[in-house]
């Protein structure tokens, strides 16, 4: 064998699967077949759904992660000594771990596969997490806020591509919606076990999801379509058939899918930015960041770090149970958004979103400029308080059924799977980076005014409703490949 051949055997092997899981679900069939019995192929086989539920737990640490600073902010900064210019570094340092993770996110799914990266993202999750609990200073603390964020971003990523390369084009709506869903059960479980469990045990109750995910990843199957495009011909079709069921003729979806992906060719090219200035790519590129860029421009971290204040102004009394509150109302309307999205499609609930965000922001901004013209002891301003909180109520729920879980699934179906690396980060870091700058910009804008704020908020939402007319298409009932013919 000659040493070009050695070379390229060495590259080939680098690239194989992270976490191989091919040789027990390959010997599962076999065996199944010399037994005759079709009943034990069926059972052995794994379902979609239970890989999403498996893949969810990511998400669910996302969520967590998000929510850990908001009910554990007077405890940490009383234990630790904290000023609130130190707990806000710390709250924010989690976005800043997160742009990094959403750098290396593309390349590391790219290389070492979905699974893979998902392995790597929730080791660093679960050392923050326990630099968290046993932090004695801001070294720990801080330290371990950076790795959380750098898995979780990582994670962002992963994820709806993972979830929309696996699920079949009649339910890829649903459980591409289910990413958002666990976000929004990891944020509400924080606030819940905030309200009763000290912050150093809700931090090692943190490192749960990552500690079940790790085994988890070994009992489910690589990404068909990236192992299509890695040329691993046998794990791809029987990575596929493990979805599909043993049962199930997959010839049609797996010549779709060598079509599209161009195996033979695909594997040893460099996808450069040049490549993105093509029509094919660009477009595709710019619905993706842009949905991902407008859904953290419309304001959703700014008016959920001021509902707190908002409820008080109410007469709420606990404002921590009022943001839990948020939570569960977050969980329902993207629930419901997870089973209509299939059915109704991703425009248009991207649509009735956006100008729900927008009627609700102009109805909060409303509030806060008649609050000023009059008495703070007099009925109306009551009833302007009230009126905000509905405004903010309306705004959570608006935002659920559609800006929050589907801009990610669209990113994840429309990319190109040849620079979806590449374009996935990007796509994800400018995502992070908005919310990073909404988050630390939210105190001085509201204190500059708030109507204004709200206002400001309110104007974005209402193009974001002008940009999904225009420009996003309806990704409802197509294959990814399907989705790739449009744009060429």
């Amino acid at each position: 064998m000659s040493s070009r051949d050695e070379t390229e055997d060495a590259r080939n092997d680098l690239r194989r699967p992270f976490i191989h899981t091919g040789s027990w679900y390959r010997m599962g069939s076999r065996q199944s077949s010399m037994m005759g019995s079709s009943q034990v192929i069926k059972d052995n086989s794994i379902s979609v759904l239970a890989c999403v539920l498996i893949i969810a737990l990511g998400p669910i640490q996302f969520g967590f992660t998000c929510g850990f600073s908001s009910p554990t902010q007077a405890e940490i900064t009383k234990d630790l000594g904290l000023t609130v210019s130190e707990y806000s570094v710390f709250g924010s340092l989690s976005n800043v771990g997160a742009m990094v993770g959403a750098i290396a996110s593309g390349q590391i799914a790219e290389y070492i596969g979905r699974k893979g990266s998902l392995m790597i993202a929730a080791i660093p999750n679960i050392i923050g997490w326990l630099c968290i609990s046993f932090a004695e200073d801001t070294s720990f603390l801080f330290m371990g806020r950076l790795l959380e964020g750098f898995g979780v971003g990582i994670i962002s990523y992963t994820v709806p591509v993972y979830i929309a390369e696996i699920a079949p084009q009649n339910m890829r709506g649903g459980l591409g919606s289910v990413n958002q869903l666990s976000v929004t059960i990891g944020i509400m479980l924080a606030y819940l076990l905030g309200l009763f469990v000290p912050w150093r045990i809700l931090a090692v109750l943190g490192t749960l999801p990552c500690i079940v995910l790790i085994p988890g990843l070994f009992f489910i199957p690589e990404s068909p379509r990236w192992l299509a495009k890695m040329g691993m011909n046998d794990d791809f079709e029987t990575s596929l058939q493990v979805l599909r069921g043993f049962e199930t003729d997959i010839t049609v979806e797996v010549n779709e899918i060598k079509r599209s992906v161009g195996t033979s060719t695909k594997r040893s090219s460099t996808v450069r930015f040049v490549d993105l200035k093509r029509r094919r790519y660009y477009f595709p590129l710019m619905v993706g960041i842009g949905l991902l860029v407008l859904q953290q421009l419309g304001g959703i971290n700014g008016v959920l770090f001021y509902s707190s204040t908002i409820f008080e102004s109410a007469g709420v009394t606990s404002s921590n149970a009022a943001t839990f509150g948020v939570g569960a109302i977050q969980v329902v309307a993207t629930a419901i958004s997870t089973w209509l999205v299939d059915r109704a499609g991703r425009r248009l609930l991207l649509t009735i979103s956006s100008v729900g965000m927008t009627i609700s922001l102009v109805i909060v901004a409303a509030a806060f400029y008649l609050k000023e013209f009059v008495s703070h002891d007099s009925e109306m301003y009551n009833m302007l308080s009230i009126l905000s909180v509905v405004g903010v109520v309306a705004m959570v729920v608006s935002f659920s059924l559609g800006m929050g879980p589907i801009p990610w699934l669209i990113m994840s179906e429309i990319l190109p799977v040849n620079i979806k690396g590449l374009a996935g980060s990007i796509a994800t870091l400018a995502n992070w980076f908005i919310s990073w700058l909404i988050t630390m910009t939210a105190n001085l804008l509201l204190a500059w005014s708030s109507g204004g704020t709200f206002t400001l908020y309110g104007l974005v939402c209402a193009f974001t409703v002008v940009f999904v007319t225009l420009w996003v298409p309806e990704t409802k009932g197509k294959t990814l490949e399907e989705l790739q013919a449009l744009f060429r």
